[in-house]
């Protein structure tokens, strides 16, 4: 078996807050004499119960990790270390989350918070050799109209080199709102360039898939891992060529799945689906990228082949310009060219 570490690869379910190293964490909480819950600082994945207290539960946890965040330097140290992180995980390519709205207070508004997330992530392109890129996210438990503000603010950096924004999103407890409310919001990010790339098929099921798909448009879907308890659905998806951004860890750790073999990777993949494997919060679910590819191979039995493709569905789905694809493809080759090692001989 093929070092998964050394496969090439592109992070495209990242959050900003729940990148945080746990060491990071408690650095800030202490500097501030903040007291953060137990569940924050141990490094075992929270498992709150399958329902909207279970949710309310990762989501306090989730505000007090993000109450640490309120300098520059700090949102700063963010991006640079999960830039670092991905770096030695093989990750070529790193489209990371944030909705500026929340650390606004802080730094002198939402442009200001913005543009210091942009600059990090060009400087940690630079020092790392991961190509970051920002998606903005608005929130469901915020009002639509404060979308229409992110967007238009997003699309003002659009772009997709390093330092931009690639990509608009809509994250939180999908079961929050109605749909079709933040529709103008993603057409205003669309009429700019921007990636489509709301949440949708975790918390809800195949049916709230086909209402994110019809009014928000997504090139890719933040899970759509529920997609896969309606065949005419899931195959709906991969006609129109949407991305879906799975991410095992998380599903088991909220409780949409009991057990790591219950996602259903191998029905996506069987569809045809493209799936770029991703860690969402690794602050709150202790999995990283490389995990989820581990799980891939020893959960559901892909061989290397099959997980070079999952690597190359992460890049082709990724907003990486032609050279860098061109380069992460061509890497993805390389490895599989590389024997591997089996039962302690090479392969």
């Amino acid at each position: 078996m093929r070092d998964l570490v050394t496969l090439p690869k592109a992070h495209l379910h990242l959050h900003f807050t729940g990148s945080m190293r746990v060491a990071t964490l408690t650095e800030m909480a202490t500097a501030r004499g903040l007291r953060l819950p137990a569940a924050l600082l141990d490094g075992s994945p929270v498992r709150p119960p399958a329902d909207e207290r279970g949710w309310f539960r990762f989501q306090r946890l989730y505000d007090a990790a993000r109450a640490c965040v309120r300098s520059e330097a700090e949102m700063r140290r963010i991006v640079a270390e999960a830039a670092a992180d991905d770096a030695a995980e093989g990750s070529g390519r790193l489209e990371i989350q944030v909705d500026p709205t929340s650390y606004a207070p802080f730094v002198g508004g939402i442009t200001p918070a913005l543009e210091i997330v942009l600059d990090e992530a060009r400087s940690a392109s630079a020092r790392t050799g991961v190509e970051v890129g920002v998606i903005v996210a608005s929130s469901r438990i915020r009002h639509p109209l404060e979308a229409r503000t992110l967007a238009r603010l997003a699309a003002r950096y659009s772009g997709d080199g390093p330092g931009e924004v690639v990509g608009f999103g809509l994250s939180n407890d999908e079961r929050r709102g109605s749909t079709a409310d933040w529709a103008p919001a993603f057409a205003i990010a669309r009429r700019a360039g921007l990636a489509s790339v709301p949440h949708g098929g975790e918390l809800l099921g195949a049916e709230h898939v086909s209402q994110v798909v019809e009014h928000l448009v997504p090139d890719r879907l933040g899970h759509g891992v529920r997609s896969a308890e309606d065949p005419a659905v899931l195959s709906w998806i991969v006609d129109r060529g949407v991305a879906l951004e799975v991410c095992p860890a998380s599903n088991v750790s909220l409780g949409v799945y009991a057990e790591d073999r219950h996602v259903p990777l191998r029905t996506l993949t069987a569809a045809g689906a493209t799936v770029a494997l991703g860690a969402d919060d690794p602050l709150l679910f202790g999995s990283r990228l490389v995990a989820q590819y581990e799980a891939a191979r020893t959960v559901h039995g892909f061989s290397d082949h099959e997980l070079a493709d999952l690597a190359r569905d992460s890049i082709r789905a990724s907003r990486a310009g032609g050279t860098t694809t061109a380069r992460l493809l061509a890497g993805v080759d390389d490895w599989l060219r590389t024997p591997g090692e089996e039962g302690g001989r090479r392969a």
